[in-house]
């Protein structure tokens, strides 16, 4: 018991410590200027959105807009929206039945009728917010009964691609056939909408349950055994196939959507490969046969987002110690550390009663230049303000807007800059006006701007984003400025960003205001 109790307190003193850094680290540490900002919204068994099934169509709508004005007003930049919870569509372009929680019975339309997906990408896009359509690739049912499935449901069409594990029904991945067609459900969205990522959780082979077996033998001696002599790494092959075929897929059809997984968080413990991070849980690699690691070394992947949901100092997971050892394996794509807002609210997690936990986390984020933002788990526990979180992303922390971060692997050709900028008067302040930029070298589309505002004679600094007046995710050429006083000299700027986030020249103009 007293070693126990030395142990309890020494990793208590660590925890201190490392929040007590984080401040100093803040002191010199403002707010970047490009920061991924994402938050999940879950759908599954209801948990983020549609509040209930059965809900109308008017109603769904109203709640998915509140809960994007609450996202926008705390300051993100991306909303991870699940639109295939258990191989059931959010969507209406494609081949899978309207899910359950949307309607209440699993193949039944919105009525009055409307897409969900289309939806939710205008509304996230005029708040200026990214939407990542979020795949749950293998599962397919949440419990045994299957006797609810709309006849268009996989299982009812192909029940040789199927195998139970705890109570529910999942793809089995070693099936060319099952790879094949989750290709294609994904592509289904990549085609038809205007999403700017596609987004896989955690869910590859299940997680291990007690005295339960996964029954895909038949499967490895037909498929598996001539190459593979142990049948878990035939299983982590075919994740790998999978990842891999995926992102081929997705930039054929369109270059810019991003591609990013969100993987259990730890990929190895060190006692398991001198590779792994100090750490001592369950793993992705042994436990799901998901080699998270490996596809963003063979950069299959645009970002990863593993799910660090422990806190500092923890035993088992030390946040700082997780967070750091994926710092030093995205191998130059984007990491983006899941972050657990949720767990505020358990009543036994000591680590995330402290108000700071989750701060201090943003702020040793923000210290580690290899890192570039965060996604929260999940959007329910940010609008009710666990432990005052959505107060402190509000008023201090996203306080003020964020580009998403460059993908130059992707595209690294800025828009040319806006032309002839100008300014007007309204009855309520200022407005700008100016013309399309010509093309740039890659002929691509504008996609947007940002406007910047400065007092005359101030300093001009665009990395500084206090003066980030607006950035807007529509090709309109005006933009108002309402909050000017009158008596000041203000100078405007005006960048022109492409799809991919990447900015202009700046364009200015100065304007007194009398």
């Amino acid at each position: 018991m007293k070693q126990r109790l030395v142990l309890t307190i020494a990793a208590l003193l660590t925890c201190l410590q490392l929040l007590a850094q984080t401040d100093t680290i803040q002191q010199h540490n403002p707010t970047p200027k490009r920061e991924f900002r994402g938050v999940w919204v879950a759908t599954v068994t209801n948990i983020d959105w549609p509040s209930a099934p059965r809900l109308s169509s008017e109603r769904q709508k109203n709640e998915l807009v509140n809960i994007f004005d609450n996202h926008q007003q705390a300051g993100m930049n991306a909303i991870m929206l699940q639109v295939r919870p258990a191989a059931d569509a959010f969507y209406a372009k494609g081949r899978e039945p309207w899910s359950r929680w949307l309607t209440g019975r699993q193949g039944v339309a919105p009525e009055p009728f409307y897409d969900p997906l289309e939806f939710a990408v205008n509304e996230a896009h005029k708040r200026n917010m990214e939407l990542h359509a979020w795949f749950n690739p293998y599962r397919a049912t949440m419990d045994a009964n299957t006797s609810a499935l709309s006849p268009q449901h996989p299982i009812r069409l192909h029940p040789d691609w199927f195998f139970s594990y705890g109570g529910r029904k999942l793809f089995n991945p070693g099936l060319p056939d099952v790879r094949e067609y989750i290709i294609q459900v994904i592509l289904d969205v990549v085609k038809n909408y205007d999403v700017d990522g596609i987004h896989m959780d955690d869910y590859f082979y299940p997680y291990p349950i007690a005295g339960q077996r996964i029954n895909d033998q038949a499967t490895y001696e037909q498929y598996g055994s001539n190459r593979f002599t142990d049948i878990r790494d035939w299983r982590r092959n075919n994740v790998d196939t999978l990842i891999h075929a995926l992102a081929d897929s997705i930039h054929k059809y369109k270059p810019y959507v991003k591609f990013g997984i969100s993987p259990f968080g730890i990929w190895k413990n060190k006692n398991q490969d001198t590779d792994g991070s100090e750490t001592n849980g369950g793993s992705s690699y042994f436990e799901q046969f998901a080699d998270s690691r490996k596809w963003v070394k063979e950069g299959w992947l645009d970002y990863i987002n593993p799910q660090v949901y422990w806190h500092f100092g923890n035993r088992a997971a030390a946040f700082e110690k997780l967070t750091s050892w994926w710092s030093d394996n995205t191998y130059n794509r984007h990491l983006y550390i899941g972050q657990a807002a949720y767990r505020i609210n358990e009543p036994r997690n000591s680590g995330f009663k402290n108000p700071d936990q989750i701060p201090a986390q943003i702020r040793y984020i923000r210290n580690n230049a290899r890192i570039q933002g965060s996604v929260y788990f999940s959007s329910v526990s940010l609008r009710r303000n666990y432990g005052g979180l959505n107060d402190s992303l509000r008023n201090h922390y996203y306080a003020t807007p964020a580009l998403p971060p460059l993908m130059l692997w992707r595209d690294s050709v800025p828009p040319n800059a806006p032309r002839q900028l100008a300014v007007g008067r309204t009855e309520r302040g200022l407005i700008l006006h100016w013309q399309v930029p010509l093309l740039a070298r890659d002929k691509e589309l504008v996609y947007g701007y940002v406007i910047y505002r400065f007092y005359q004679g101030e300093k001009i600094d665009l990395s500084d984003t206090k003066h980030i007046l607006h950035i807007q995710y529509n090709p309109m050429l005006s933009a108002e400025d309402n909050t000017a006083e009158r008596g000041k000299n203000y100078v405007y700027i005006v960048t022109a960003i492409d799809r991919m986030k990447n900015e202009s020249e700046p364009i200015a103009v100065t304007a007194p205001y009398r």
